[in-house]
């Protein structure tokens, strides 16, 4: 069953629950599109709508609207802060983008818990694969010691980070990490790239079904697609911030031409 959407803060559902819903969400047949939210406001807007059935933030996006680059730019009180403020404005499962974790991926994890949040990305920043793997471990250990089944969406830089080597190189040590995270715990792998079809299928049939999250770049197949050939989440990252931004110069540009405010905009805040 899927979870009540709802712009109130949440008061039945508890992290566990949540938590074990979101985990459903990812092994369920049908894709889990998470549109990333970066604000309450963001958050109310997607949660509104009655496809949504959960929540991903964007750390991107939340550097962004205070004014730092992404990176672990932002201080991580702030950004957890923020998070919080999202978490509690929905009864929706919320997961995180927690960067790499801010140098302790365990303690952020158990913070991030803190403030209502169920799962979470990590990247691995292709660390060494010890040293990587470590840190998806610890965030899964947190999650035990919170009593909270943190969905962990461990993502592999291998397409971000790959420079000139060759796609079956790259393709290699997608695999070879997301193998590793997955048997730290993780419940799915996330491997960000602009890759088509062939490398989804060589990613799904290494890990499993079910167990791959992608970013909605435009060489992807459809969501669609994807659903059918075994992909479990479909996420947006900065993206979907870029769109609203564009809207906005959009019609500030007419404005300033002497238009006029659109007659179908809703009233979403």
């Amino acid at each position: 069953m899927h979870m009540t959407n709802t712009t109130s803060p949440t008061t039945d559902a508890t992290p566990s629950a949540r938590a074990d819903e979101l985990l459903r969400l990812h092994e369920a047949p049908e894709l889990l599109q998470l549109v990333n939210v970066w604000d309450v406001v963001s958050a109310r807007a997607v949660a509104a709508l009655p496809e949504t059935r959960a929540l991903a933030t964007a750390s991107h996006s939340i550097a962004a609207s205070f004014g730092y680059p992404d990176g672990e730019a932002i201080p991580r009180d702030l950004m957890l802060d923020m998070v919080g403020r999202i978490t509690a404005a929905t009864e929706l499962p919320v997961t995180a983008d927690l960067e790499a974790g801010y140098g302790d991926a365990g303690d952020t994890m158990r913070r991030a818990i803190a403030v209502g949040v169920v799962g979470a990305n990590i990247e691995d920043e292709l660390k060494p694969l010890r040293e990587a793997t470590a840190v998806m471990a610890a965030v899964v250990a947190a999650g035990e010691a919170e009593g909270v089944p943190v969905v962990l969406n461990a993502r592999t830089d291998a397409f971000l980070r790959g420079g000139d080597r060759a796609i079956d190189v790259i393709v290699a040590d997608a695999i070879e990490r997301g193998r590793a995270y997955l048997d730290a715990g993780a419940a799915c792998v996330f491997v960000p790239g602009n890759f088509g079809e062939d490398v989804v299928v060589q990613l799904v049939e290494a890990f499993g079904e079910r167990r791959l999250s992608v970013i909605g770049l435009p060489q992807l197949p459809s969501p669609a697609r994807l659903a059918e050939l075994g992909v479990a989440r479909v996420s947006y990252g900065p993206y979907v911030q870029r769109v609203a931004l564009t809207a906005l110069q959009d019609v500030a540009s007419a404005l300033y031409a002497g238009g006029v405010i659109p007659t179908a905009t809703r009233a979403l805040n």
